[in-house]
């Protein structure tokens, strides 16, 4: 940490100089909406099934021990909360966008958990590989460098300024990084027949940088603050639908007037839901939600409700639906209470994890022949909804020990609902009236 505080110190000046400074132009408001195509982060890669399910866990971890560590800061601690959020933004979708003009095409993480949109920039004088050359500012004559007094900077975890140019930087751990200019510039979104183009998006033009980026060349945060898309296009919804996790087919997100459920076969999929988002004043950014309770092969388990609820005197606490996180985490002692309710219900030898592992809910599988097996269902309970899931959407077979295993995990401070939760469920984020719909879906086909 301190020879990178160093090294930015040192070259802080000269990325300073090497970027134009200039006025920002007004974003026009109004109702418009693009589709685009989300690729989980590694799709392509050659991993196999076994390699691809340890990856995402082990990224599941750290992202989850991330996330619940930003309520324990203490109160005004901007610094750590910024290290914290970068090292969090290891998400599991990429989607694609257009930086400048004309429009160079960046793969970058999808993130529901954080702001600030973010990629590498030239001249790069620290930075880490990515698929695509470095976003050169140079190049685009659209590009405007923030100034120092702008509302925009001061919505920065940290600001700071350096001859009147607005400057972030994020650190975390003591070899990753982002630090850069806070710039305006055009951004192109959307397929070949929604694209749309908008002029004036702010984001961090990184010269300095360290860490993975997970196969792509930048963050997109679609958080609840002000430097989040959402908030910046001023069309405040979106959905996306999530293929099947070992599925080769990619997911979709949709935003603005194409975020909607009505286009969604309720009558083979059921009733769309809604359940209010919560607001935490600690975690401001974050989806939270009011979760109630949880059933396991129908019946409704012994878990005060309070268990899922933000702690009023911390913000410690509380239930995050997130979609850079894989497998859910569930603050104990709801965890204890569902892991029993398995082992109670399915009637297979449990088999021993490592103290490792971090999937810890496995069962002998296959069952042995002839013998009839049937597993619970599971329910999610939030305020007004009941996300009944799928079996694949809870239960996987484990490709190296070939076990069967609750793809969940405890949690020691608050809850979190991962995307492998999400599969095949249309999901609206409806920042407007504060709700989160969702429906079942083929989302293969949709």
């Amino acid at each position: 940490m301190p020879r990178l505080a160093a090294t930015l110190v040192v070259l802080l000046p000269l990325l300073l100089l090497l970027s134009a400074v200039g006025a920002a132009a007004a974003l026009p408001r109004g109702g418009f909406g693009f589709e685009a195509t989300l690729r989980h982060v590694d799709a392509d890669a050659g991993y196999t099934k076994a390699e691809l399910l340890a990856r995402a866990v082990s990224r599941s971890r750290a992202r989850a021990a991330t996330l619940q560590s930003l309520a324990a800061l203490a109160p005004g601690d901007a610094i750590t909360a910024a290290r914290i959020l970068v090292r969090a933004s290891d998400g599991e979708y990429l989607m694609d966008m257009g930086i400048g003009t004309p429009p160079r095409y960046y793969s970058a993480i999808l993130d529901t958990g954080s702001d600030l949109i973010w990629t590498q920039c030239a001249p790069c004088l620290l930075c880490v590989d990515q698929p695509t050359p470095y976003f050169d500012p140079a190049q685009s004559p659209t590009y405007r460098a923030i100034g120092c007094s702008s509302p925009v900077c001061d919505a920065l975890y940290y600001p700071l300024c350096f001859q009147n140019v607005c400057v972030y930087q994020y650190f975390y751990g003591d070899s990753a990084s982002t630090a850069g200019v806070l710039a305006n510039e055009t951004f192109t979104f959307g397929t070949n027949t929604t694209r749309v183009t908008v002029p004036s998006i702010s984001f961090g033009c990184g010269n300095l940088n360290a860490g993975s980026l997970a196969n792509g060349s930048g963050m997109v945060g679609f958080g609840r603050g002000s430097l989040s898309l959402v908030s910046q296009l001023g069309s405040p919804r979106f959905s996306y639908c999530l293929t099947s996790f070992l599925s080769k087919l990619p997911s979709r997100l949709y935003f603005g007037a194409y975020a909607t459920l009505n286009s969604t076969n309720a009558s083979t999929s059921g009733p769309v839901q809604s359940t209010p988002f919560v607001v935490n004043p600690a975690l401001p950014t974050m989806y939270f939600l009011n979760m109630t309770g949880i059933s396991v092969g129908g019946e409704l388990l012994p878990i005060d409700p309070a268990v899922f609820a933000i702690n009023d005197t911390d913000g410690t606490g509380g239930t995050i639906i997130d979609s850079g996180t894989t497998i859910t985490y569930l603050a104990e002692p709801a965890y204890g209470v569902v892991r029993a309710a398995f082992v109670a219900q399915i009637k297979l030898p449990q088999l021993n994890v490592s103290d490792t592992s971090v999937l810890d809910t496995c069962f002998k599988w296959p069952p042995p022949p002839r013998q009839s097996l049937t597993l619970p269902l599971l329910v999610f309970h939030f305020d007004g909804a009941d996300m009944e899931l799928p079996l694949q959407n809870y239960m996987l077979v484990e490709p190296v020990s070939g076990a069967l295993c609750l793809a969940m995990a405890t949690s020691e401070d608050g809850s979190i609902i991962g995307n492998f939760q999400h599969q095949n469920f249309h999901v609206l984020y409806d920042l407007e009236n504060s709700l989160l719909s969702f429906v079942p879906a083929p989302c293969n086909l949709i």
